[in-house]
Parts: structure tokens; sequence; C-alpha cells
């Protein structure tokens, strides 16, 4: 028999081998693991350039599929949906895991930290590792790191100028919901009125609220300075939110994942503290550019007020002993 390949089965072998190469395709994508990720801040923010950053650099093990603006989980339930096993990374507030763990209010009162690098230099610390570790055992889940995004300052409707908190009373702050956000907003000095994030802008343009409390890079993507007056540098809370991650997705990668993973996301983290804060010295101009006042009040005045409430509340007593001067050696 004459040996040799006839054009029918060439045919057929390509179809098979086209067919093993697709199947091999499929197989590689299955063994990427999906990780949905939830967060409040909008697909403009720099923030979301950081998760575009981390997806790449973890795509040959992991595919990120990446929901903003709240739209897989609302503000403030993304913490219990990673609990509960139907999320497996979210940008959580810690003021969210303050509500489960009271000693997780420290790192929510205002004037804690100085600047951004206070508060890396805190994650990086063995204080930083006590205060993430207590959240991971006892709500499931592992904390990548602070997602730094800013410092708040009030921004307002009404065009009363503010210098103290004494000139905040009777103002109708907006505060995400939870206690210890309401009672950042009092220590301000302002009535603090619960409302979720992609609320605000209209709830300023109708009236429902005087102002509202965000890093500026926050209220150039949100707009809110089309409807506000004015904005006082109160500098009242370095912001930062926590890259977290479900404790069962993060204890089934290998060691090797996992350090990868981390350093990924260390990358990412640091890429966006850097363009966050140079986005604020830009936009202040910006905003007076928009006709927007723009100033520094009494901060001394604003810092002693503050203070003063958190250290005679009862959140400060569930507060680690020694903790707030671990942090103020740093």
């Amino acid at each position: 028999m004459k040996a040799g390949f006839s054009r029918r089965g060439i045919l057929a072998a390509g179809a098979l081998a086209l067919a093993a190469t697709g199947m091999g395709t499929a197989a590689i994508a299955q063994d990427r693991q999906t990780l949905r990720f939830s967060a409040v801040f909008s697909e403009q923010d720099i923030r979301a350039q950081m998760m575009q950053q981390l997806e790449a650099a973890v795509a040959d093990d992991f595919e990120l599929e990446l929901h903003y603006g709240g739209t897989l989980f609302g503000q403030g339930t993304e913490l219990v949906a990673l609990q509960r096993g139907n999320l497996e990374m979210g940008n959580i507030a810690p003021q969210d895991i303050a509500n489960q763990i009271p000693a997780w209010s420290i790192l929510t009162s205002a004037y804690l930290f100085r600047d951004p690098e206070h508060l890396m230099a805190f994650f990086a610390s063995d204080a930083g590792e006590e205060m993430k570790a207590m959240a991971e055992e006892q709500l499931n889940i592992h904390i990548l790191g602070p997602t730094f995004f800013g410092t708040r300052h009030v921004g307002l409707v009404p065009d009363r100028r503010i210098e103290t908190p004494e000139d905040m009373s009777g103002v109708r702050l907006r505060m995400p919901p939870g206690e210890a956000w309401q009672f950042l907003g009092e220590s301000l000095g302002a009535n603090p009125t619960a409302m979720a994030y992609a609320e605000v802008y209209t709830g300023l343009q109708t009236g429902a609220i005087d102002g509202q409390d965000n890093p500026l890079p926050n209220v150039e993507n949100m707009k809110f300075y089309e409807v506000m007056s004015q904005i006082a540098l109160t500098s009242h809370l370095v912001a930062f939110d926590l890259l977290t991650i479900s404790s069962q997705v993060w204890n089934d990668m290998s060691e090797e994942q996992q350090q990868a993973f981390q350093a990924a996301a260390d990358d990412a983290m640091a890429w966006s503290a850097e363009q966050h804060q140079a986005r604020e010295e830009e936009l202040a101009a910006y905003f007076r550019e928009q006709g927007l006042e723009v100033y520094e009040p009494d901060v001394d005045a604003f810092r002693a007020y503050a203070q003063e409430r958190y250290l005679n509340s009862p959140l400060s007593a569930d507060w680690p002993e020694g903790m707030l001067d671990r942090i103020n050696a740093l």
C-alpha cells in the first residue's frame, strides 16, 4: 500500500488539530479564575486605572471582572457580599469595617493621619499589620493595602464663608451611611445627612443637602463643582479605602500566586497614590477658574474640635490601647 495522505485525510487531520487547539485555548481560559471586583468610584476615577493595571499584571492566572459606580453592589454592601461569598474583591471603606469591628473606628477618625506618607507608613508598620490581622480574622477577608484617593475637604452650595466648626452649625452635610461616617460629619460641627454617593450631585442641585465632603479628584470626577459655590480646605481626613479580597480566594492561591498578586497590587496602589497627589495640586486652581471660592479655614480650630469630640465619645472607648500613640509616633 502506498504511503501518504489523501487530501481528505489532510483536511480531517487539520480539523482535528484546530479542534484540539480550540479545546486547549478554552481549557486555558477556564483555568483562569474570574474575580469580580466592585467599587463605588466611577470609571473616570484614577483608581479605575489602578484596577486596570492590576488586571493586566495578574492576567496569566486571574480574570478580573471590574464593576464601577456601585453597579454590582451598592455603597456599604460590598463587605457583606465578600463575607457571604457573593463577591471576590472589593474597594472597602474602613468605615464599613468599623461598623462590624468598633476598634477600627480609630482609623476613621478625623485628623488621624498627617499625609499620604503617614498613612502608608502606618499600614507597613507592626501596628498596621495588627489592625489588618484583626479584620482578616474576624471578617474572613484579606486586605491587600490602602487605596489613597485624596484628602477630604468640605464643599458647599451656600455662599457663606466657613472659618470654624461653629460656622458649620445647621449645615446638612452629606456623609455616607454608617455610624463612623455620621460621627465624622458631627466632628466637623455639621448636621450629617446619609446619602449614597451616586445621589450626591442631585442632592446638591435640588437643595436636599447643603454640602458634601470629598477629595478634590472626586469632586472633579463626579462634577460636584458644577452645583457648589465654595470649597473649604478643611483637610479633615486623609482618605483611603482598602483593596480587599476574599480570604477563601486568597487562601486557595499558591504561595507564588499570593506573592505575585500582592506585588502587583502594591505597584498599582503606589501608582494611584502618586497620581492622586499630583492631581490634587492642580485642582484647587482649576475650581477657582470654574468660579468657586477655594480657601483654607481655621484648620487648627477644626482639628481641636474634632479630636475633642472623638476622645470624649463612646467610639474611642473601643480603640486598641496605645494605638493612637503608636500612630502619632510614626
